[in-house]
């Protein structure tokens, strides 16, 4: 399966694309193309395709990092994906970037466990832990919004702290963006592709509406 991987959730962006089929179970990374800040994601995809000798046509399924994190750039990516699959009719997957930074760490050759940290403003955290081991990682912890505080006893305790933007915080914290390519290389194993307009980001926060006044009327 050729797949494209846009993984927009952090600060480093990246684009990625991989094949893998049974001589390959485990993908070969044809082309990863990472940029700071803002680079527009569609000359990113372009050049990624270009690298990889690839026609947008030839691209099976996309694989999109769906955060936490970056929700404008989650937004993105997430409407790149689902253009494509209107016009094109290509699989579409949506991963946890918290379970990308895990698997990259892995890729690293960290072991034991971790807590991956992502900023979610207002002085809280996303939190999940990992058990990392030679053979790959294992959620221990689900992903949660926790405060400050919370994520300092992890540290005080002396656990590994990873995260895009961890050190900011935590000067012993190891930065570990999620990448494309590792992204792509998780997406190969998974199935549980799903439509286009199913695609939305994570966010763990309490949806809260407000209801309108009724009208006034003025006599």
């Amino acid at each position: 399966m050729k797949i494209l991987a846009l993984e927009f959730s952090s600060p480093q962006r990246s684009v990625a694309v991989i094949r893998g089929n049974e001589s390959h179970p485990k993908g070969i990374a044809t082309s990863e193309i990472i940029e700071a800040g803002n680079t527009a994601p569609f000359q990113m995809v372009d050049d990624a395709l270009r690298d990889a000798k690839l026609e947008r046509e030839q691209i099976e399924c996309l694989a999109v990092g769906i955060g936490p994190g970056s929700y404008t750039g989650i937004r993105s990516a997430i409407s790149i994906a689902q253009g494509w699959q209107l016009a094109r009719g290509v699989k579409i997957l949506g991963l946890s970037s918290a379970e990308v930074i895990a698997a990259q760490a892995h890729a690293d050759g960290l072991t034991g466990r971790v807590n991956v940290i992502i900023d979610a403003q207002r002085d809280e955290f996303y939190l999940a832990a990992y058990e990392i081991t030679p053979e790959g990682h294992r959620e221990i912890t689900p992903l949660k919004i926790v405060l400050l505080s919370e994520v300092q006893k992890h540290a005080i305790a002396g656990e590994s702290l990873l995260g895009p933007e961890v050190s900011r915080w935590f000067p012993s914290g190891k930065t570990i963006f999620p990448r494309a390519a590792r992204l792509a290389t998780l997406a190969l194993n998974r199935t549980n592709f799903i439509a286009g307009e199913k695609l939305e980001p994570i966010y763990l926060r309490e949806t809260k509406f407000v209801k309108a006044p009724p009208p006034r009327t003025f006599s």
